[in-house]
């Protein structure tokens, strides 16, 4: 039987592209036992406000550059949660779609006292897919033994839950060594992301924004911008 699977860093509020890998496969493991990378999207991402996008950061302990896996870092205060409920609320009163998903999202911002980053960004990724209907298994790679080499581990992880294709997004394709994966009979697929404009809340249009920007904005509709559910 074949069997489609993606492996990536989890992200915080991810945009659209996040969440069409995540449809087009059949199993979604979360590459969260990897180095943490500052600057990154694993504690930030941008949302449209009326002065322009802006960055949405989650304050983290840094242990040191080298040492400090994503599924080990945490939070250095609990004080963003309110920050940026309220940045998103100030932005986006306006969308058309905001109050409709107003409770799902004030719910995961103001009732939780997860401080584990991996754990946070899985419960915005897990609501944000059954919002959308996504029903691809979640997983991690830290249930699973890891080995050397970058796309060995890659490979290895793709054995292990019974993969026959590999999809991964576009910049993988400067790094991955597909031969690695045909000696063992798995074949790979890049995603290709080209999307249409929707509704967006303060020209000029973003694509580089959260999921939340269309899911506030498009609603019940978000779904049709995306290009895994028109296959």
């Amino acid at each position: 039987m074949d069997k489609r699977v993606a492996i990536v860093q989890s992200n915080y509020i991810p945009w659209k592209g996040y969440f069409d890998l995540i449809n087009s496969v059949d199993e979604f493991i979360f590459y969260d036992d990897m180095q943490y990378t500052r600057r990154d999207w694993r504690n930030r991402n941008r949302v449209k406000t009326p002065n322009g996008p802006a960055w949405l950061t989650i304050p983290v302990v840094v242990k040191g550059k080298y040492d400090q896996r994503i599924c080990d870092t945490v939070v250095s205060n609990s004080h963003w949660r309110l920050a940026h409920w309220k940045t998103i609320t100030h932005s986006y009163t306006k969308a058309r779609y905001f109050r409709t998903h107003r409770d799902l999202f004030e719910h995961l911002y103001l009732s939780s006292e997860e401080d584990h980053l991996s754990q946070i960004n899985f419960q915005f990724v897990r609501a944000i897919c059954d919002l959308l209907g996504i029903r691809t298994r979640l997983s991690w790679s830290s249930d699973h033994s890891l080995t050397d080499g970058k796309t060995e581990r890659l490979v290895h992880l793709c054995k292990v839950v019974g993969a026959t294709e590999y999809i991964s997004g576009p910049s993988a394709q400067a790094y991955l060594d597909v031969s690695l994966f045909a000696q063992r009979g798995i074949t790979v697929r890049y995603m290709s992301y080209g999307y249409p404009v929707y509704r967006q809340l303060y020209p000029p249009f973003e694509h580089a924004v959260s999921i939340i920007d269309l899911i506030f904005n498009e609603g019940p509709d978000a779904t049709k911008y995306m290009l895994s559910f028109q296959q």
